[in-house]
């Protein structure tokens, strides 16, 4: 198994840990040299794990204290991918925050008029969508995906495309987990995608980029309770 499988695995074990055993935010996890032990892996491969849970916002570390529970991902989640590829799913985020804000940037900048009027289409069909009992997941990817069209490189394409299956259970889990809770969540997300696509009419492209940025990190976030 490649250092990569194997920091997958730790990553899952340890979400795993916080599910079993009921961790409460704020809670303490397991030593890493305990950790380390219970998947049978070396103490850089746990701490590589950790590393990339704190940046998918599940656990923090504290200095001198160990690491402690941040948020845990909603019981929901499951039903949508299981724990075994929650490291790559979640991953992708980090791959989103960069590709997606700077291709926000840049459809601020470069679309036309034409690309405008395809973004505002795809942004009333995600409305209906998500007010409405549908999956709303396609609509929300095709948004997006116009996003992306709208920079004039089709680079940006072929990688957000590249993204899709990963893209696809976020947005699922996302839009099941939203439509679990009050009424205003979904009414949220909407106004997120409705400051993206705002910033790219006024050609705002500094607006733009910090809208998508905002979107995706509170999308992320609405994946745990």
């Amino acid at each position: 198994m490649t250092q990569a499988r194997l920091s997958d695995h730790a990553y899952a074990g340890i979400v795993e840990i916080i599910k079993a055993e009921g961790l409460e935010v704020g809670e303490r996890l397991p030593s890493e040299s305990r950790l380390a032990e219970m998947f049978g892996v070396s103490r850089a491969i746990v701490r590589e794990a950790l590393v990339r849970l704190a940046s998918d916002g599940i656990t923090e570390a504290r200095r001198g204290a160990g690491s402690f529970v941040k948020s845990r991902p909603s019981e929901r989640l499951t039903a949508f991918m299981p724990l075994s590829e929650l490291p790559t799913t979640l991953g992708s985020y980090e791959v989103r925050f960069v590709l997606e804000a700077e291709a926000a940037r840049l459809a601020a900048t470069r679309r036309t008029g034409h690309e405008m009027a395809h973004i505002e289409e795809g942004l009333a069909l995600l409305s209906q969508a998500l007010l409405s009992s549908e999956p709303a997941h396609a609509e929300d990817m095709e948004l997006h995906r116009r996003i992306a069209e709208a920079t004039g490189n089709p680079a940006f394409v072929i990688t957000f495309d590249a993204l899709y299956g990963d893209v696809e259970k976020i947005m699922r889990a996302g839009v099941d987990i939203s439509r679990s809770r009050p009424p205003e969540v979904i009414a949220t997300m909407l106004r997120e995608h409705e400051l993206i696509v705002d910033a790219i009419r006024a050609q705002d492209p500094e607006g733009a980029a910090l809208a998508m940025r905002w979107h995706l990190w509170e999308g992320r976030r609405r994946l745990m309770p």
